[in-house]
């Protein structure tokens, strides 16, 4: 449940945020570990129940340890490390799927280099200067309603599914999801990853425009209204959490596109005001080690995905770490980019496909 820390009681009873003026919201709190024991401070974009098999197993190892995890959203999460209410600075590390404002930590200077304790392990491209450390392939997928989809052939590529909607758009009309960009950090990753890739984008995006596709803040919400029926399609999902509803797999179909998938690296970084910097190396190594080594963890929460090269073909892109994901971040060509989704995410409700 989602809880906007704006009350100086709310804020400094529960979460001791203790600025009004610097209000962000918070998903969720959980201490991990024994009370009275030093702990990390985790913030984070991941659910809790996503990352808690891994946060128990680390914890097994280091019993005097203990971790409070937080969790919300990519733009809280900066607001919480770059603009910190006073006191409130020591966090020990960040996870984020939005891998562009994470390598943007990391490149202001907010974040410190760690050594990882088996380096040979991970791929190339897991890593940016010894700051960014990636632990999960995590697909930007299609999901369908496997009931809305009766009688119809699922599409497999973009060009099918603009072909679908073309020919169909009387039944899909008021039934497509996706992020809406302006609100998701993931969501604009995914967007901007998906317009350099392919001029396709744009023509899906105005495609969506026509049938009155509703914005979305969240993957899982998407995947909630899909297995509902309340949509038929939802684009640019979070695989990894589609995936993981085993009990909605009668109801929804989970679509890795064969023209390509972009492919979110999952991130930690060290914060450069910890105060545990060894445990918090340590913590790092966990999830690498959980997600390179040779040997799958039961804990591992994510998919295994081919990580042989950093030049993958296709379907599967990684998104590249590094400066290249800053360029969508400059406010001008951010500010931009929104414009031309908006107008083409945003028409009358007579215009159609």
């Amino acid at each position: 449940m989602r809880v906007i820390v704006l009350s100086l009681a709310l804020i400094c009873g529960a979460f001791a945020f203790c600025h009004p003026a610097q209000s962000f919201e918070v998903e969720e709190f959980r201490r991990f570990g024994p009370e009275g024991a030093p702990a990390l401070k985790v913030l984070s974009t991941t659910d809790t129940e996503v990352l808690a098999p891994l946060i128990d197993s680390f914890l097994a190892q280091f019993p005097g340890l203990a971790i409070e995890y937080t969790t919300l959203g990519s733009a809280d999460l900066m607001k919480a490390i770059t603009r910190p209410p006073p006191g409130q600075s020591d966090f020990d590390i960040a996870i984020s799927s939005a891998m562009d404002l994470q390598t943007k930590l990391a490149n202001d200077g907010y974040t410190r280099r760690h050594l990882p304790e088996s380096p040979a392990q991970m791929p190339d491209w897991a890593s940016w200067r010894g700051h960014v450390f990636a632990f999960s392939q995590e697909p930007a997928a299609l999901i369908l309603s496997r009931a809305a989809f009766s009688g119809l052939e699922l599409p497999k590529t973009r060009q099918d599914l603009i072909t679908l909607l073309r020919r169909h758009p009387d039944r899909f009309r008021g039934r497509i999801g996706t992020y809406d960009i302006a609100a998701s950090g993931l969501g604009y990753l995914f967007a901007t990853q998906d317009a350099r890739t392919s001029e396709s984008f744009w023509r899906l995006m105005e495609i969506f425009g026509g049938l009155e596709t509703r914005l979305y803040c969240c993957s899982g919400q998407m995947i909630e209204d899909i297995a509902r029926g309340d949509l038929a399609i939802a684009y640019n999902v979070l695989g990894s959490y589609a995936l993981a509803r085993t009990d909605l797999a009668d109801r929804i179909v989970v679509i890795e596109p064969q023209d390509y998938t972009n492919m979110m690296l999952r991130t930690a970084v060290i914060l450069k005001e910890t105060s545990l910097e060894k445990e918090a190396g340590a913590f790092i190594d966990h999830l690498l080690n959980a997600a390179w080594s040779q040997s799958p963890q039961a804990a591992y929460p994510f998919e295994r995905y081919p990580a042989a090269s950093s030049r993958q073909s296709a379907p599967y892109r990684p998104i590249q770490l590094g400066p290249g994901l800053l360029v969508y971040l400059d406010r001008l060509k951010r500010a931009r980019f929104l414009g031309e989704w908006r107008s083409a995410i945003t028409q009358d409700e007579t215009r159609g496909p």
